[in-house]
């Protein structure tokens, strides 16, 4: 199944999944949650990805406590201030030098690039493409079009390097500062099933990004200070497709 559309499938629901759980949480959401409903979809994935199931949690006792879990942790914790922001350019490890600006700029790229746009949110707002949830979901709309590339027998290399490069650059870095600032200051009001998917995400991108680059050849970052001339290396980051 490593080269089936079926599996290519299994990743954008864990992708697609993952988006939901990090968005701003709705009343419909937890109760997915506390019925089982999303861990059963999730684990499901998870299973038909990896082989394994994934591990059920507790659930938060209401909604209230639900919500204050996520907004101590990625929004209003410590002073105001997120423990773990989820906008990758509100890490300076990730920007990398870059001004936030140029940052956004690079980010959109890869949205603008597949004809997509971010989302509109519930409080009417457009997502930032640099918000966990929407690289999520932009990850899940690869792995779908690399499901029907295969399912059509057409190359999905394409849709993988774009997989690859935007994994390598935004969205695992992200997803790993996350992690790590959780597991160092645990937030307790955080709901156990959201608080696992964060370090099992973080992992599974590692994971992600380790396959890819077997598939389809090692990550080179365009952003990153250029030592000496090599002209060819812009254009590797140009093809997908």
């Amino acid at each position: 199944m490593g080269d089936s559309p079926g599996r290519a499938r299994a990743k954008e629901r864990i992708w697609r999944l993952a988006a939901l759980a990090f968005g701003h949480p709705s009343k419909e959401f937890f109760d997915a949650v506390a019925s089982g409903q999303f861990q059963e979809a999730f684990s499901d994935a998870w299973a038909d990805a990896t082989g394994s199931p994934w591990p059920t949690m507790p659930v938060s006792e209401d909604f209230a406590s639900f919500e204050a879990g996520y907004i101590s942790a990625f929004l209003h914790g410590h002073g105001g201030k997120p423990v773990a922001a989820l906008l990758a350019g509100d890490h300076e490890s990730i920007l990398a030098g870059l001004t936030r600006p140029s940052f956004m700029l690079n980010v959109a790229a890869f949205y603008k690039h597949f004809g997509l746009r971010a989302a509109t949110g519930d409080e009417g707002k457009t997502d930032e493409p640099d918000h966990i949830a929407s690289m999520l979901e932009l990850m899940a709309v690869l792995c779908h079009f690399e499901a029907n590339a295969l399912a059509k027998g057409h190359d999905a290399s394409g849709y993988r390097r774009a997989q690859r490069d935007f994994l390598c650059r935004y969205l695992g870095p992200t997803l790993e500062a996350v992690a790590g600032l959780l597991r160092r200051d645990q937030v307790k009001l955080l709901d156990p099933t959201i608080a696992q998917l964060v370090q099992d995400m973080g992992d599974w991108a590692e994971v992600q990004i380790n396959e890819l680059e077997v598939r389809v050849g090692p990550f080179r970052d365009p952003d990153a200070p250029k030592t000496g001339s090599s002209p060819a290396e812009p254009a590797a980051q140009n093809l997908w497709g």
